[in-house]
């Protein structure tokens, strides 16, 4: 009985290594979501429509903020717990949604809940962000003054172009971050 074939041998190998190729080419994104290249963008653009129903300015602003949280805080999946509280001249608590995409809190794992509380004067939207593992926690406020640009970018008639102009905002101009004190770490299960 003979080894394996030369060929056979070959053609394993090179299987094997377009897979691994493919594998690393498919790695997110790591870097600031305002640089994300088009093909990752899309797929941003194609969750948030697929989560809300459609895909604005206000779902592109909501993972922005989201993703940024879970960079500063060097968050895995299911370790961030998201509040987010909304403003009464805000037409919909929208911003959430995109968190939740970004975050991957979920109400139905008990990390992501809209309160009744509003958002605080001259703010459009607050989010406060907490890394379970090490009680660190972002807070992030969204100035009432950004709603016209964020209002107006919905008129672009695509999702690609309503992530860009998002993208495009100043991170001052979109938001202010604070870390508020430390909170204790949450109990293991």
């Amino acid at each position: 009985m003979a080894g394996p074939s030369p060929i056979r041998a070959i053609v394993t190998a090179g299987a094997l290594a377009a897979v691994l190729f493919a594998a690393t080419s498919l790695r997110a994104h790591d870097a600031p979501i305002e640089t994300t290249p088009p093909d990752e963008r899309d797929f941003w653009i194609s969750l948030g429509a697929r989560v809300h129903g459609g895909f604005g300015s206000l779902i592109a602003a909501g993972i922005r903020i989201g993703d940024d949280a879970r960079q500063k805080l060097g968050a895995a999946p299911r370790e961030l717990d998201v509040t987010y509280f909304s403003s009464p001249a805000a037409p919909c608590p929208c911003i959430v949604d995109g968190v939740m995409i970004a975050t991957r809190a979920s109400p139905g794992q008990a990390t992501l809940r809209v309160s009744d509380a509003p958002a605080g004067e001259s703010l459009f939207g607050r989010v406060v962000i907490r890394h379970k593992p090490s009680g660190r926690t972002l807070e992030y406020a969204v100035p009432d003054t950004i709603w016209p640009r964020l209002r107006d970018i919905n008129k672009e008639t695509t999702g690609a172009r309503r992530w860009d102009a998002v993208m495009a905002i100043s991170a001052a101009e979109m938001m202010t971050v604070r870390e508020l004190p430390l909170a204790p770490p949450a109990p293991k299960p």
